[in-house]
């Protein structure tokens, strides 16, 4: 990923030359910055997104406009479609905002030997919670099984089957929401 934007005739941008929310994005991932944002969720457990995912999403992955968060790129493989987000509009630069997997397919994604059945059970919990962000979710939790902590707000966390809730690793608080997960700092202490 590059940290500036070239133009063809190399000129610098101006007021009759900038690009506009209605503008497609560029397919070249050499182009994009990564935001601070994006790049710390790129190393983080259960986001199963890396620059050669990214990368190829964006050569090649289905084009979207989100009237939310803007131009989207997908990409499906092995029954999981990888999300990110860009914008190139509001920086002086093409930028990667953001970027998720959702699952396309379980029967697909489970008879790949790309992911475990800790990686889907991962995958559908973090878009249970993002999707129902301010709604306690303990029928979505209950089924999942997910042994490996992954990183919700500043929360490590994961939960057994039958439990309505997600727990922190660190400090033990159990949690039913995205919202309760992110408004609560994590103490990193058991009590």
């Amino acid at each position: 990923m590059a940290s500036q934007h070239s133009r063809a005739d190399d000129a610098p941008p101006t007021s009759d030359s900038r690009r506009t929310p209605w503008d497609v994005p560029l397919r070249d991932p050499g182009v994009y910055a990564l935001t601070n944002h994006f790049r710390r969720r790129l190393g983080q457990p259960g986001r199963y997104l890396s620059l050669p995912v990214v990368s190829e999403t964006i050569r090649t992955g289905q084009l979207r406009w989100n009237t939310t968060d803007g131009w989207r790129f997908a990409l499906v493989r092995d029954g999981v479609r990888f999300i990110i987000v860009v914008g190139d509009t509001e920086t002086s630069s093409p930028v990667i905002v953001t970027g998720w997997t959702e699952l396309d397919s379980w029967e697909t994604a489970r008879a790949s030997a790309r992911w475990s059945a800790n990686d889907l059970h991962t995958i559908r919990l973090r878009a249970d919670l993002s999707r129902h962000r301010t709604r306690q979710i303990p029928e979505r939790i209950r089924p999942r099984v997910v042994d490996r902590p992954f990183v919700v707000g500043n929360h490590r966390v994961l939960t057994d089957a039958g439990a309505g809730y997600v727990a922190c690793v660190d400090c033990g608080a159990r949690f039913r929401s995205k919202a309760a997960l992110c408004g609560r700092q994590c103490s990193d202490r058991r009590g």
